[in-house]
């Protein structure tokens, strides 16, 4: 037997959800009020709303959100409703779009935002500018129709909301371990240099186990495990992420060559410009750390057995405004891995639909995967009493 095929532990097979949290259109209602609706959830880059007035519409797991570049530069989010009769008041479909996978901002709105149904105008602010043949006074205060606003902070470059009334901790406190780790890339600083967009026909829950571990790599991924051997090496087992893993002989980072014509990010460490990194943002920000490129997932669950990904390709400003900048040598090895991994995930949504599917099972080299069930737990309590 090869030496790197050596059983890495002799301890019982863990039990994994069952089938119920993959499919089950009430475990999935019960995760949009508990885990979307009331942590901070991921919607996209700053650089989306670059100017005073732009727009992104976006949805959180079915509620529908407007994020607004303010007249001092700083965002603020309301939920797209009108306050006089509750219509939306942005009905371009929300990104990501796979059918306008480049946009940036949705819509432009620096005279404000007016509601096409009886033309309401409300400023930046969310506060009602005017309202047709309507006249406002003390008793019936102009202020009591503002937009309702959503919470709002950036990390990273990244923009985050979350619908609860009160959050339970902010966001800093909620990505504490990602912050740490990846505290010397200059992710504030960086750009969108090229964006995929797929759509997944799987539970967002099996796309984040299949990011937590390296078991499937060897039989998933050829062109990645002969970029990175070590993520075929004893399954996968013992990866050590919070040094980074390194590449083959002569690479270093992830390209279909393991090189690249851009410099390694300001900052790093000697590991970091030459180890990939990987870490996982609950409850839908997956990132992958080159030397020079960032490329970060943003999971979008659409329903039960449906999630869309935004993988959005980070370089930085220095690099993307050179003549010679072309993002495709990671956007096309990306590509590559991104698609194995959606298949195989669709290949488990499907089995999992089936009546000879009994459970599964984490290997002991899957231990990462096992947070996904510590995480549920937290949020949703005993998993036996969930259905």
């Amino acid at each position: 037997m090869n030496p790197s095929e050596q059983p890495v532990s002799s301890r019982e097979l863990q039990p994994a959800l069952a089938a119920r949290f993959y499919s089950s259109e009430s475990i999935f209602a019960l995760e949009r009020e508990r885990l979307f609706h009331t942590q901070w959830f991921c919607v996209g880059r700053a650089e989306q709303v670059p100017a005073r007035g732009d727009c992104l519409h976006v949805h959180v797991a079915g509620e529908s959100v407007l994020i607004l570049r303010q007249a001092d530069d700083s965002l603020r989010a309301f939920y797209n409703v009108c306050s006089h009769r509750g219509s939306r008041l942005v009905r371009t479909p929300p990104l990501p779009d796979p059918e306008q996978p480049s946009a940036t901002s949705s819509t432009s709105m620096s005279s404000g935002v007016t509601c096409p149904y009886h033309s309401w105008t409300y400023n930046l602010d969310g506060s009602l500018r005017a309202a047709r043949y309507v006249q406002f006074d003390s008793s019936c205060p102009k202020e009591n129709f503002s937009l309702v606003p959503v919470h709002l902070d950036t990390w990273g470059g990244f923009i985050f909301v979350n619908l609860a009334k009160t959050p339970a901790q902010s966001l800093q406190e909620q990505l504490a371990v990602p912050v740490q780790k990846l505290a010397r890339y200059p992710l504030s600083d960086l750009r969108r240099g090229a964006q995929l967009i797929y759509d997944v026909r799987a539970n967002w829950k099996v796309i984040m186990e299949n990011y937590n571990e390296c078991y499937h790599c060897g039989p998933v991924h050829p062109e990645l495990c002969a970029l990175v051997p070590a993520f075929r090496e004893r399954g996968g087992a013992g990866l050590d992420w919070d040094d980074g893993i390194p590449h083959r002989a002569g690479a270093w980072t992830f390209t279909l060559s393991g090189t690249s014509n851009r410099a390694p990010f300001p900052g790093l460490s000697d590991k970091e410009k030459t180890h990939h990194k990987g870490e996982v943002a609950y409850p839908n920000l997956l990132l992958s750390a080159a030397a020079e490129h960032i490329a970060a997932f943003i999971i979008w669950p659409m329903g039960p057995d449906h999630t869309r990904i935004a993988c959005e390709f980070l370089f930085h400003p220095d690099e993307i405004a050179t003549a010679h900048f072309d993002p495709a040598d990671a956007v096309e090895f990306w590509d590559v891995v991104n698609k194995q991994d959606w298949q195989i995930c669709e290949s488990v949504q499907d089995g999992m639909r089936s009546r000879g599917y009994r459970g599964g099972f984490y290997a002991p080299m899957e231990d990462p995967s096992l947070d996904i069930r510590r995480y549920l737990e937290r949020h949703l309590g005993d998993l036996s009493q969930v259905s």
